[in-house]
């Protein structure tokens, strides 16, 4: 039986998170990187991906788009949402009593052009750094 499968200008904002976290996924996994957590929630905020990566770990912020109208996805990681991030992989770090590690935090920039189901994904690696908020 064969599956229906939506085009990704059909895909809700939900689904199309969804398909860009797991594309991302696919990404890490093929550059070498160990998936530790998926959706990592604290009550300061939510990470995408908590992933090691040759001797660190990596906090992965996902952003996903279908068109560049208010520039590259990357550049939507703004000030608030680094900081947000950056509480939330402290608080991973303290409640899994990480302390004797380096971190790090990248983001994966999905962009899916119209009627192109091939997006182009690239990896910021240390995107930014935890000294934004001290």
């Amino acid at each position: 039986m064969l599956k229906s499968r939506k085009k990704n200008h059909q895909l809700n904002p939900r689904e199309l998170c969804i398909k860009g976290e797991n594309l991302a996924g696919k990404l890490l996994r093929k550059r070498g990187y160990k998936i530790l957590k998926r959706n990592y929630a604290s009550k300061s905020g939510e990470i995408d991906i908590v992933a090691y990566d040759k001797g660190a770990i990596s906090f992965v912020e996902v952003k996903t788009r279908m068109s560049e109208n208010y520039g590259p996805p990357e550049l939507s990681v703004t000030r608030e949402k680094r900081k947000r991030i950056i509480r939330t992989a402290l608080n991973y770090l303290a409640i899994n009593h990480i302390d004797d590690i380096d971190f790090r935090f990248d983001v994966v920039s999905i962009l899916f052009k119209e009627d192109d189901n091939k997006p182009d994904i690239e990896l910021f690696k240390s995107a930014f750094t935890a000294d934004e908020i001290f």
